[in-house]
């Protein structure tokens, strides 16, 4: 067997109700001063009040930092950092979505080792140590909270990622009832993206691609499939969401240990350009990039069809069974009222030149793609999604 390395997360806590007890789970863990980093949206709905008040019931002073926006910002995460060196921050909490959740694990990194930032950008280039860190999402889509990875967006466009275990965080509290209140269209885009962390995971072409990873991609996307568009129609459905939340941690540890790949890469520039949410860019050229895939990756993709669509186990035959698997994502995404163009999102042609450039940028994704993609083959997928 092929050696490989398989990291997660220490500890995980999947309740609903949990992140009110965030006191009593990790209130020792992250010591007297904490920094809580969320976005303003979160904030002024009040959702982690209820954790705030525990933490504070039980002597810890907390500090709030909730300028947390969409793809963040290299000055945001400064700003961060700041605001935890200003409050002498023992321990950081990261609650909302996959952007919180990046910003609080590069702020515990930088106040728990001082080094520079761009020192550590890249693969394995974070030293640490870093302060103590927990994680809560309230999207079941990113998998942040099990992943060594973090990225922040460089000047205007530019995303770049720290990719470190030294990130991983001491705990992940699932609680599905933070996830109650998430509308319709962000539901069905994050768990879009959980399914494609899995489906990559599952064909990465890295030397890391494991047992473990593929385990975790399959039941993962057993999970996604059979509930996505459950908890789209009904976003009250308490177990869709746990199940949902579950899905979305375990394709998060299948990609943290085998990388994601050309999905990714190709819709980076499309959330850097143009600002579409992440979960959308990546279903805007999941089939397109899957069909470009398939020469190589069919038999991959054939394997795990049936895991997120039963129905396609009675397709016979590995290139009838993946042209299936492909046409059912592509469903599955307007099913569940996700825009399916590029277009549609209003990138104009004109821009695909660049999004092809830029997308060559992605190096360390697309070295994990199991087809070599160059420039002209992202124009000509760029081309097939517009």
């Amino acid at each position: 067997m092929t050696p490989f390395v398989f990291n997660t997360t220490k500890s995980v806590v999947f309740e609903n109700g949990a992140a009110v007890r965030l006191a009593e789970l990790a209130g020792g863990l992250l010591g007297k001063n904490c920094l809580l980093v969320t976005d303003p949206g979160l904030r002024k709905l009040g959702l982690c009040d209820p954790a705030i008040a525990a933490l504070e019931t039980a002597g810890h002073v907390v500090t709030v930092f909730d300028a947390v926006e969409a793809d963040p910002s290299r000055e945001t995460l400064m700003a961060a950092v700041e605001a935890g060196r200003a409050a002498d921050a023992t321990g950081v909490i990261g609650f909302g979505g996959g952007s919180s959740q990046d910003v609080a694990k590069l702020v515990a990194l930088l106040l728990g080792s001082g080094e520079d930032l761009d020192g550590a950008w890249g693969v394995a280039q974070a030293k640490g140590p870093r302060l103590p860190l927990v994680l809560i999402p309230t999207t079941a889509g990113t998998g942040s909270e099990v992943t060594p990875v973090s990225i922040i967006t460089v000047g205007a466009e530019e995303k770049r990622g720290v990719s470190s275990p030294v990130i991983l965080p001491d705990m992940a509290i699932l609680d599905a009832e933070l996830t109650l209140g998430l509308p319709a269209h962000i539901t069905a885009a994050t768990g879009i993206d959980a399914m494609v962390h899995a489906i990559e995971a599952y064909a990465s072409k890295s030397a890391n691609n494991n047992p473990l990873s593929k385990l975790l991609a399959r039941e993962a996307l057993r999970l996604l499939g059979a509930n996505i568009e459950a908890v789209v129609a009904d976003g009250t459905d308490i177990a869709a969401r746990g199940a949902m939340l579950l899905g979305s941690m375990l394709a998060g540890q299948a990609f943290a240990n085998s990388p994601v790949a050309a999905v990714h890469a190709l819709a980076y520039p499309i959330g850097g350009t143009f600002h579409i949410p992440h979960g959308l860019s990546n279903a805007l050229v999941l089939p397109h990039v899957l069909r470009f895939n398939a020469p190589d990756a069919g038999t991959l993709y054939a394997e795990i069809a049936a895991d997120a669509f039963p129905d396609l186990a009675a397709v016979e035959g590995t290139q009838a069974r993946t042209a299936a698997f492909i046409d059912a994502l592509a469903d599955l995404s307007a099913r569940v009222g996700l825009q399916t163009r590029l277009r549609d999102v209003d990138i104009p042609k004109e821009a695909i030149d660049k999004m092809a450039a830029d997308a060559m940028l992605q190096a360390r994704l697309l070295v994990n793609n199991p087809r070599t993609v160059s420039q002209s083959d992202a124009h000509t997928i760029y081309t097939a999604a517009w």
